[in-house]
């Protein structure tokens, strides 16, 4: 089994929510690994909400299905993202037999981008 899931995010969106909802918008997002990570980086936090959106994507449940807290997006000691799933995501990719996790971040200018590869 292969799936793919990609987005792209306007910076500015994710600046505009965090100024509106602050604190409980970063709670119910992130995980605090992924806000000690971000320092506050806008940029880096919109690239962390397209990877949750791409894996949403990739796992064909839509939004909603599984809380984005529950899909953390670290880096290892070489910069390199990872996706680690915790509670109802990680019970649908066991169930699905999902073992390989690939994500690639990016972010330019006013946009952020993610590209989520699952396979089993």
């Amino acid at each position: 089994m292969l799936a793919v899931g990609v987005d792209l995010i306007e910076i500015g969106r994710v600046e505009r929510v965090l100024q509106r909802h602050g604190e409980r918008f970063l709670r119910r997002v992130y995980t605090e690994r992924e806000l000690a990570y971000a320092q506050g980086r806008v940029a880096a936090l919109a690239t962390r909400w397209a990877a949750k959106e791409a894996t949403a994507k990739a796992f064909g449940t839509g939004i909603g299905a599984v809380r984005f807290n529950e899909i953390e997006v670290l880096c290892d000691e070489h910069g390199k993202p990872e996706l680690q799933l915790h509670g109802q995501a990680a019970q649908l990719a066991a169930q699905r037999h999902w073992q390989y996790f690939a994500v690639s971040l990016s972010h330019a200018g006013d946009y952020a981008m993610a590209c989520v590869v699952i396979q089993g």
